[in-house]
């Protein structure tokens, strides 16, 4: 046997040594090589600060398992990793830091922040970089990126420049979202919608110097404070005597105009709405129509302002109580109802997000999505799975222009300029020094970009755009980009038209979609929940190998899985079950057994049917993982390794591993390496760690197996004859050992093997295949007949094909000794069917019981009925 495979399987003696080897020999490296193909995956920077989680766990095997396999066919195969610099989260825990620590960011000052802010990711920055090296990721390292290198932050101001000179960049009054907790503006993408149980005011507003009065209706009684106009329906009749007149605003005493806008829906509610363009996206739109101006009521920390009057300072919920209650005191509340609706929470903190007017820069999107549609409508952008492309399309339709700019200090500074003594804006990557009048009082922009619009730009940034780098010419445009579908919005459909405007060449031609790693009851994981699994504890307990296993086989793309425990120990037994084959195979070997001059020897049947298995899982998993169907491919290699190569081969070629015809036995060891050396292959994306360990233990070997070549399809080693040969001695062989379960028959008990058929090729397999049925089925001999002549009637029988097998009753049991085993089954299956038609025909018991409890025990009674008949059959047989 090879030295060093040690007897037992244990993932934590060889994990981190192999990663270590193969990362200090370069094989993870990819350079800008002319004669090779290349292929390239971006990885998906996770937050620098992060931790690994399933979902990233699953993201990266699914990336691996793609990069190691092209890397095997020869391609030039570059994954690169990166993080991402997370403005929004980063900065609210280095705030929470500075605060533990009795300061505060404005205290500070931007520079010292900012100190703060590298300190931190420098501290924390390394941790998921080296969970996901445990993971076993074979990404190239010397290419790592983060998106606030310089490089990649040139790369942003390019972006941002090119568009503004283009007029797609705009400063303007828009209504955004704003978290009050995180201080800074969100993307429609950075909110999240929760249904959520609230209630609905109904309040009266007076009309000037009349008894008539409106009622409205409303989610948030506190931006009354800012109405501007209360608008009705230009054909609703309730109203049209109203329209042009005044209202006076309860509490606050202002005169607000009666409007006419075809936005109100004359069916909902009372046919008449408030109207608040500085807190509401809908009314922004209304009050931009009739020129009402803007009102903000509300500060940037969720406070009611200077406008509020007497509420000015309260918190926005404070300031609905004391709303609700004056009006109430005053008799303007009509009514209250239950209301359920759709409320909008920061994706970070999960605080209620407020729609307020402010000054923000934007993106115009329309003229940015066209060729985005264009590209996946022509079939250039593919989603796997393709029902993803609706859901892109249907987002790129209903498209608002994009909020760039986040009242944050982490992230890419706007390269943009004020004059402060005329006014000018200045777009540029250093800070101007002087204004076109002549002023040096120039001050830079102080907000930052959301980090979407550096991650956007990660396809091509990492490979050093601006600049038309080899590299960039090489490996761009990439081939798949693997990433959850809930980022569908946040970053594929950013990434694939800025793709289009800045390279003029979309960023990837697959998109592979993964769902959502749920726990076992299909519940999301979370904190609060508390039903979260570290990938590092799994890791830890059964290998990386397992986790990888587990999460890949049964996966499909874009669908949510459930995670179950068992499923990472069935695939550590997988593992275990493949380095105990390998162990029984180098056990028989030396260094002189290689896999080279196969040709020459003198297959079995048994040889040739491993050999033309292999080869056709072989075409079936290139072709399952061209689909991206990863689950059905790892799937089929454990079927074939498990159930043929282990279970079948193995057993069947023992005892031609002792044979004296040494022919007959190097031919035996060629098969076993040959097959074993593809199975190893097919198996290394998957699972990598231990197909290495096994590899670098065999003999003849020349390469490591990360840059081994993957294996091919060769219809020459097609034996569709050879497989229908052993798939009836497999089938009959498993006839056999059912009989022989059935009946109770021990391993050790021998008995003769008759086959009856009139085929005559069955006739000329079974000629040759004694050695099966005496080695895998206990066959003491075995006796191919014609017809049942001499074949007694008790013999236990099993039809395959056009045989039907038959095992003598004498030959298998001590016929006094089943007859007692058999008395005493009948007479417990009596009673049991005493019981159950004494429940069954108890009234009481009828009558009480859940109508389940008593199918159940219907059921219950025809299964013992059953099993009698069956009793009773073989002791009638048994007796005569």
């Amino acid at each position: 046997m090879s030295e060093g495979l040690a007897k037992t399987y244990d993932p934590k003696e060889f994990e981190e040594r192999i990663y270590k080897y193969w990362n200090g020999k370069g094989h993870f490296k990819a350079d800008v090589n002319k004669e090779k193909k290349p292929f390239t995956i971006m990885m998906p920077p996770p937050n620098v600060t992060g931790n690994l989680h399933m979902g990233h766990a699953l993201n990266g095997a699914i990336q691996d398992i793609l990069i190691r396999w092209k890397r095997m066919e020869g391609y030039e195969a570059l994954w690169l990793p990166g993080t991402d610099h997370a403005s929004i989260s980063t900065e609210a825990r280095v705030v929470a830091k500075i605060e533990s620590e009795g300061k505060n960011k404005y205290e500070l000052g931007r520079e010292k922040f900012l100190e703060e802010a590298w300190d931190w990711t420098e501290k924390y920055g390394g941790n998921i970089r080296n969970q996901l090296r445990k993971l076993g990721v074979s990404c190239d390292w010397s290419k790592e990126r983060f998106t606030l290198d310089e490089g990649l932050s040139k790369a942003v101001e390019e972006a941002f420049i090119r568009l503004y000179d283009k007029g797609l960049i705009y400063r303007g009054d828009r209504i955004i979202n704003w978290c009050p907790s995180c201080g800074t503006a969100l993307s429609d993408a950075e909110v999240e919608h929760e249904e959520s149980q609230g209630k609905l005011w109904h309040i009266k507003y007076p009309v000037k110097d009349s008894d008539e009065y409106i009622v409205i209706a409303t989610t948030r009684p506190e931006t009354m404070l800012g109405d501007l106009a209360v608008a009705v329906h230009p054909e609703d009749e309730r109203y049209s005597s109203l329209v042009g007149k005044t209202l006076v605003l309860p509490l606050v005493n202002r005169e607000i105009p009666i409007i006419a806008d075809e936005y109100v829906e004359k069916e909902f509610g009372t046919g008449a709405v408030k109207i608040t363009p500085s807190h509401d996206p809908n009314d922004f739109e209304v009050g931009a129509r009739h020129n009402l101006g803007q009102l903000r009521v509300m500060d940037d920390h969720g406070h009611i302002n200077e406008h509020g009057g007497k509420y000015n300072g309260l918190e926005r919920y404070e300031a609905r109580k004391e709303i609700i209650k004056d009006l109430e005191e005053q008799g303007y509340l009509v009514e209250i109802k239950e209301h359920t609706n759709n409320v909008g929470h920061c994706e970070r903190c999960s605080t209620v997000v407020e729609p307020i007017i402010s000054k923000q820069w934007f993106v115009k999107m329309q003229p940015l999505i066209g060729p985005a549609i264009d590209a996946y409508k022509e079939g250039k952008l593919k989603f796997i799975p393709e029902r993803f492309g609706k859901i892109y399309l249907n987002w790129l339709e209903n498209l608002r222009d994009w909020c760039i700019s986040r009242q944050l200090w982490w992230g890419h500074r706007l390269p943009v300029y004020y004059c402060q003594d005329c006014n000018e804006v200045m777009v540029s990557t250093e800070k101007p020094e002087k204004c076109s009048c002549g002023s040096t009082n120039i001050i830079q922009d102080p907000d930052t970009l959301d980090t979407w619009f550096s991650s956007a730009l990660w396809p091509f940034s990492t490979l050093g755009w601006p600049e038309n780098t080899e590299e960039l010419k090489y490996f761009y445009p990439t081939d798949v980009l693997v990433t959850g579908y809930d980022i569908i919005f946040f970053w594929v459909i950013r990434m694939v038209f800025s793709g289009l405007e800045y390279i003029g060449e979309l960023p990837f031609e697959n998109v592979f979609f993964t769902g959502l790693v749920r726990d076992s009851q299909g519940r999301k994981m979370s904190k609060s929940l508390g039903n979260g699994i570290d990938p590092l504890d799994l890791i830890e307990q059964y290998g990386a190998d397992a986790l990888r296993f587990s999460l890949v086989t049964g996966n499909t793309p874009g669908n949510d899985m459930r995670f179950y425990i068992e499923r990472v120990e069935s695939s550590r037994n997988f593992a275990n079950k493949l380095w105990n084959a390998s162990r029984f195979v180098l056990m028989h070997l030396d260094s002189t057994n290689t896999p080279e001059g196969g040709e020459k020897l003198q297959l079995s049947e048994e040889d040739k049917w491993i050999i033309s298995r292999a080869n056709t899982v072989t075409k079936e998993v290139t072709e399952n993982l061209r689909k991206f169907e990863l689950g059905i491919a790892a799937q089929k290699i454990y079927d074939f390794t498990w159930n043929e190569y282990c279970d079948w081969y193995i057993e069947m070629v023992k005892p031609r591993l002792f044979s004296e015809d040494l022919e007959d036995k190097e031919t035996a060891k060629y098969v076993l390496l040959a097959v074993l050396k593809d199975i190893l292959k097919l198996l290394h994306p998957f699972i990598p760690y231990i197909t290495e360990e096994i590899w670098g233990h065999l003999p003849g070997k020349t390469n490591d197996l990360i840059v081994e070549s993957w294996p091919v399809y060769d219809e020459n080693k097609d034996y569709n004859d050879a497989e229908k040969f052993i798939e009836f001695i497999m089938e009959a062989v498993k006839s056999i050992r059912n009989i022989r379960a059935e009946m109770n028959v021990v391993p050790s008990k021998k008995a003769k093997a008759i086959f009856m058929t009139t085929d005559s090729e069955l006739k000329s397999i079974l000629g040759s295949s004694e050695r099966f049925f005496k080695t895998l089925a206990s066959a003491s001999d075995i006796e191919i007949v014609e017809g049942k002549e001499n074949i007694s009637d008790d013999a236990m029988s099993a039809v395959v094909g056009n045989c039907t097998i038959f095992l003598p009753l004498e030959e298998l049991v001590d016929i006094e000794k089943e007859i007692e085993r058999l008395e005493k089954e009948r007479e417990k299956l009596e009673g049991e069917i005493k019981r159950v038609k004494g429940k069954l025909s108890n009234e009481g018991f009828v009558s009480k019981a859940p109508k389940q409890v008593i199918e159940q025990e219907k059921e219950k009674e025809i299964k013992y009925q059953q099993m009698m008949e069956k009793v009773l059959d073989r002791l009638t047989s048994l007796r005569k």
